[in-house]
């Protein structure tokens, strides 16, 4: 088996045709077809299965193809370690961020990092839930990981800093009349809250039951800056990290009382290479509320 036969079975996977994953690879359809025959016949399995809608993985070609995908990432990591130089980074860099934590932050440091190194390809996505980016980082998916702190938390992530947690208020609410809004005084309002198995509505619900109150859903998004434009329109109040409301809405924003943080961590991938610890040093120096930065150190529960 080699590793070319294993990208050709995930664009066939991708696909779902053979005549398609020849085109994006730009080779010819036969050694495609060539390629996955010979893996199947070596594996003694049959990976795909044809459908009315294409080929589809069997399910011992899903199990395979999970696997495939680990080694075919590990080894364009290797590649892109042995090519980078000092002074040029290059292959590809794979961040996720938790919704809604380094909103502000992220975007900057990664401008930077592309500034830097152009030849860095960086791709970039969001993830509502904790449970998944947990997934993500043993599976080895991602290079790069920024998410608040949990009870997951991995002995060896980077602690970056706090992100405090502010209250989104309707259009003339009285209580945007305080400079820091008391959470118990917000009893009996509706909430703007956001999808059940993201981190940022495990926070609200979390907040807001210390402090006695029970959340009415009065709607639920998906998206922070969703979020902060309905509450902002009436429909409720919400809570989320204060780097995550987004420019012009600054004036219906307040910190609650007492003050209330998130610690920000910043998890890399074994053997991480120099874009991610790049990346990490460039997230060190972008302003965080609470501590300096450090390395958390918090026990890994299954």
């Amino acid at each position: 088996m080699s590793l070319r036969q294993y990208e050709y079975a995930l664009a066939v996977a991708e696909e779902g045709s053979v005549t398609a994953a020849a085109e994006r690879l730009h080779v010819a359809q036969p050694s495609v077809s060539q390629q996955i025959r010979g893996l199947e016949r070596e594996l003694g399995v049959r990976l795909f299965a044809r459908t009315p809608t294409g080929l589809v993985p069997t399910t011992v070609g899903r199990a395979f193809l999970r696997e495939a995908e680990v080694a075919v990432t590990a080894s364009r990591r290797a590649r892109a370690t042995a090519r980078a130089g000092a002074e040029d980074l290059v292959g590809e860099l794979v961040v996720a961020v938790q919704m809604g934590f380094g909103t502000r932050q992220l975007p900057r440091a990664l401008g930077e990092l592309r500034r830097r190194h152009p030849r860095l390809e960086i791709t970039v996505f969001e993830e509502p839930s904790a449970a998944e980016l947990d997934r993500l980082c043993r599976r080895g998916t991602l290079d790069f990981a920024l998410m608040a702190a949990c009870d997951r938390t991995p002995s060896d992530a980077h602690r970056l800093g706090d992100e405090e947690l502010v209250v989104v208020l309707g259009e003339g609410h009285p209580h945007l009349g305080s400079e820091r809004v008391e959470l118990a005084e917000l009893r009996g309002e509706p909430w703007v809250r956001f999808d059940r198995d993201s981190t940022l509505d495990a926070v609200l619900v979390e907040v807001v039951r210390d402090h006695g109150l029970t959340p009415a859903t009065a709607a639920r998004v998906s998206q922070a800056a969703t979020a902060v434009r309905w509450a902002a329109e009436g429909l409720g109040v919400t809570l989320l990290p204060a780097s995550a409301v987004p420019p012009g809405h600054e004036h219906v924003v307040r910190p609650v009382s007492p003050a209330l943080h998130r610690p920000v961590i910043a998890v890399l991938r074994q053997g991480a290479g120099p874009a991610e610890k790049t990346l990490l040093d460039l997230l060190r120096k972008e302003k965080w509320s609470g501590s300096a930065p450090e390395t958390v150190s918090v026990s890994r529960h299954s």
